[in-house]
C-alpha cells in the first residue's frame, strides 16, 4: 500500500473528539442518561478520550464500556475460514437498560459493524436509543446507517484504505489514506 496522504493529525484528532463531545452533550441535554460503548478496538479508545472530554466539559462522569463484536459479523466464515475466531470480550460496566447507548468507532465504512454492533447491544440489554459517533466516514454504505456525530467526512474510492493510528495502540494519533 502507498501512502497518500495523513488527513487528520494528532491536533486535529483532539479538535475532532472535543466537537463531538460538545455535540453529545448538546443533543442529549447533558448526559445523565447516556453510556458511551466503544468498538473493540480502537472505538474503545476513542469513548475513553470522549468520556473525558465530557467529564472535563460538563463536570459529570460517563460510564465507558467496551463491545466485542466478532461473534456477530456476518462475514465470520470467510474472514476466520482456517482459525478459530479471536473473542476479546465484551465489559460494559452498567445495566444500560433505558439509557441512551452511543457506540464508538473509528471509521463507519459499510455500516456492517456497526450493524453487527447493534445486534449485539440487544443481546445484553434494551436502550432506550442508540446513538453512534464515528472519528471519520468514509462513505460507502452498504446498510442504511449513518453516524449521528462525524469527527470527519473523507470521502474515498473503493481503491483506497483509511488506516486510523492511536497513541494508545500505535505510539501515534494520525488517520491516513493509503492507495491499496
Amino acid at each position: 500500500m502507498a501512502q497518500k496522504a495523513v488527513v487528520l493529525d494528532q491536533p486535529a484528532i483532539r479538535r475532532a473528539l472535543t466537537r463531538i463531545a460538545h455535540e453529545i452533550i448538546e443533543r442529549n441535554k447533558g448526559v445523565q442518561e447516556c453510556v458511551l460503548v466503544g468498538i473493540k478496538t480502537r472505538g474503545i479508545f476513542l469513548a475513553d478520550r470522549l468520556a473525558k472530554r465530557i467529564e472535563e466539559i460538563e463536570g459529570e462522569h460517563v460510564p465507558v464500556g467496551e463491545l466485542d463484536i466478532t461473534l456477530y459479523r456476518d462475514d465470520l466464515t470467510t474472514k476466520t475460514k482456517n482459525h478459530e475466531p479471536e473473542v476479546k470480550g465484551t465489559d460494559i460496566p452498567v445495566d444500560f437498560t433505558d439509557k441512551k447507548v452511543i457506540l464508538i468507532d473509528d471509521v463507519l465504512y459499510t455500516g456492517r459493524t456497526v450493524r453487527a454492533a447493534m445486534d449485539a447491544l440487544m443481546d445484553i440489554g434494551r436502550a432506550s436509543q442508540i446513538q453512534l459517533g464515528v472519528l471519520v466516514d468514509r462513505g460507502h454504505r452498504e446498510l442504511p446507517i449513518r453516524a449521528d456525530y462525524v469527527g470527519k467526512n473523507i470521502p474515498t474510492s473503493s481503491s483506497e484504505k483509511i488506516v486510523v493510528e492511536l497513541i494508545e495502540s500505535d505510539s501515534v494519533d494520525q488517520v491516513t489514506i493509503y492507495d491499496k
